[in-house]
């Protein structure tokens, strides 16, 4: 079965002061995969700029723009429309837990493996990992036990985190969004020798929404792991990935993929609004 889905995604940035100039990122443009296809996807800036376009190291399409004229306001809109269906051919199959210490899969997927500030090493998630590993049947089976274990570690609450906050610091506090489950589950799975990555994008809030009918969503975060192939899964939620999620960007962690980022000269202080509206069309 294929369905379509609409997204409009509205950031607006408001100054104290006029800012002078500004350089910005947007990656606000899903993906085409197996799975998903964007049948159409634009990006809107106000005040005017001139938007150039990339895809970045880690496969994700960015939309670049310079502000040079002063202003206290900025509305950056990106709209698209996406089908998701079934793969179009069938997965590879899973790999056995001897092939994780193969050189050629851990040079391959050395990035995946690699601690950062938002997934650093941890002697205590280090034990979870090898834990989790020592439990599991194959590596497929560890994958769901880790999303699992991180979903019961975390109690999702909006606002005790921060885009900062480090897998660890999460885990410590018990609650967070789920940035911090994706990076609590990326920490376990690495520990665990297994090569994942963070993936953001959106996910419709509602398990079987009307067509036709507008929700209002967020940005939402999940993880793939390399099993033989890259499986997604979603530890907020405790599901695998399938129409409501759709895949925007991917990289190591949280600073391979934020929406918007930038810089800007001028103005002492910021406001940020974010609108998500998602409306399933078919």
């Amino acid at each position: 079965m294929v369905s379509r889905m609409s997204i409009r995604h509205v950031t607006e940035f408001r100054y104290a002061t006029p800012v002078a100039a500004s350089y910005n990122e947007a990656r606000l443009t899903p993906l085409t995969t197996l799975t998903q296809t964007t049948v159409d996807s634009r990006v809107a800036v106000e005040p005017t700029a001139h938007v150039s376009r990339y895809w970045d190291y880690w496969g994700t399409l960015v939309h670049a723009f310079d502000v040079h004229q002063p202003h206290t306001e900025m509305v950056l809109t990106g709209t698209s429309i996406v089908e998701r269906g079934l793969p179009v051919e069938p997965p590879a199959p899973d790999v056995r837990w001897g092939a994780f210490d193969l050189d050629e899969v851990k040079d391959g997927h050395c990035e995946f493996l690699a601690s950062s500030a938002w997934v650093p090493q941890d002697a205590d998630l280090i034990e979870v990992g090898a834990s989790i590993r020592a439990a599991a049947a194959s590596p497929r089976h560890a994958v769901e036990a880790v999303t699992h274990w991180v979903h019961t570690q975390l109690q999702y609450e909006p606002g005790v985190t921060t885009v900062s906050t480090s897998a660890v610091e999460a885990w410590h506090n018990g609650r967070g969004v789920c940035q911090d489950f994706v990076h609590l589950s990326l920490a376990v799975l690495r520990a665990a020798g297994i090569p994942a990555r963070y993936v953001s994008g959106y996910l419709h809030p509602h398990r079987a929404p009307e067509v036709g009918v507008t929700s209002i969503g967020q940005s939402h975060a999940w993880v793939e792991a390399w099993v033989g192939d890259w499986h997604g899964y979603d530890p907020t939620n405790e599901v695998e990935i399938a129409e409501r999620h759709v895949l925007v960007a991917r990289g190591r962690d949280y600073g391979d993929v934020p929406p918007v980022k930038g810089i800007y000269s001028g103005g002492a202080s910021q406001e940020s609004d974010v609108t998500v509206e998602l409306t399933r069309l078919a």
